[in-house]
C-alpha cells in the first residue's frame, strides 16, 4: 500500500523537525525549510530508517516567489495526509522600535504561507474527505505580551483561521480535521534565533520538550481537537487569561511582561 504524504514546513530543526521523526514512520514526506543542509540530512537519515520517500524543498515561505513553488509542489502531489504548518519565527523589541522589513516577513510567514498552503490542501482533502492540516500557533495567541505584539497577532489570528476552518468542514460534514497547536516555551532554537536568554523569559518548569509538544499534537488530531495546549501549566493559564475580564486579564499580562523582562 503506497504511503501518503506528509507536507512540513519550518521542518530544519526544532518541532519541525520531530514532526518529520514522528511521521516518516508511516508516511511519504515534503520538508520545506531555507536550511537545505539540514534539510538532506534529515531526510537521508529517515529515509534510512523508515524507507520512506523524503523529498526536500529550500525556501523562504516569505518570499512570494518561493512559496509559489512550495504551492506548485504540493498541487502536484498526489495524496497529502497532513500539512504542518510550522514554520514561524520571533522578534524582540517595542513595535515601533523594531526593524519594520522583519516585522512584514513575520505577518507574511505566519498568515500568507498559512493561507496559501492551506487552500491548496484544502481543495484535495476535501475533495478526498481525508486528511488534516496542523497551525502550529502559540499561548500567545490567548496571552500577549509588550515585546512581541506582532508574534501574539499573527498567532492569534492563526487560532481564528482554524476554528473557522473547523466550522466550515464541520458545516459540510468533512471528514477532514484541522487542528491549532499552542505550544508555550519549548526547546529549540526559536530563541537562539532571537539571541534570547531562556532563563530570563520564564522558569525551567514552563519550558517544554519538542517531542512532548508534537507527541500531544498528534495524538489529539484523530479525536478532532482543534485547540491543542501541551502541559496542564498552560492549559491552565490559558484557562484563566480567557476568562478574566479584560481589565484584569490586561493587568496579568503586563505582570507577566514585567516578570520576564526582568523589569520592575
Amino acid at each position: 500500500m503506497a504511503r501518503r504524504t506528509a507536507v512540513i514546513t519550518g521542518a530544519s530543526s526544532g518541532i519541525g523537525a520531530v514532526f518529520a521523526q514522528r511521521l516518516a514512520a508511516e508516511h511519504d514526506l515534503l520538508l520545506i525549510a531555507r536550511r537545505k543542509d539540514r534539510l538532506e540530512s534529515l531526510a537521508a537519515a529517515l529515509s534510512a530508517k523508515y524507507g520512506s520517500s523524503v523529498k526536500v524543498v529550500q525556501a523562504d515561505l516569505t518570499s512570494e516567489h518561493d512559496l509559489q513553488v512550495v504551492a506548485d509542489e504540493i498541487a502536484a502531489a498526489s495524496d497529502i495526509a497532513l500539512l504542518v504548518n510550522n514554520a514561524g519565527f520571533g522578534t524582540k523589541g517595542l513595535f515601533w522600535q523594531t526593524n519594520l522589513e522583519e516585522q512584514e516577513r513575520m505577518h507574511r510567514l505566519h498568515i500568507i504561507a498559512t493561507v496559501r498552503l492551506s487552500h491548496v490542501v484544502l481543495q484535495k482533502m476535501v475533495k478526498n474527505n481525508s486528511g488534516g492540516i496542523i497551525n502550529v500557533a502559540s499561548v500567545s495567541a490567548f496571552v500577549r505580551r509588550s515585546g512581541s505584539a506582532s508574534y501574539g497577532a499573527t498567532k492569534n489570528w492563526m487560532t481564528a483561521f482554524t476554528e473557522a476552518l473547523y466550522l466550515e468542514l464541520k458545516g459540510v460534514k468533512s471528514a477532514v480535521k484541522v487542528q491549532a497547536l499552542c505550544p508555550g516555551f519549548t526547546y529549540s532554537e526559536f530563541h537562539d534565533a532571537m539571541k534570547a536568554d531562556r532563563g530570563r523569559i520564564a522558569p525551567p518548569s514552563l519550558w517544554l520538550r519538542a517531542e512532548y509538544v508534537v507527541d500531544e499534537s498528534l495524538r489529539a488530531l484523530p479525536r478532532g481537537e482543534m485547540f491543542v495546549i501541551p502541559g496542564w501549566r498552560y492549559k491552565a493559564i490559558v484557562a484563566l487569561a480567557t476568562k478574566l475580564p479584560t481589565s484584569m486579564r490586561l493587568t496579568f499580562e503586563a505582570a507577566g511582561t514585567k516578570k520576564k523582562s526582568g523589569s520592575k
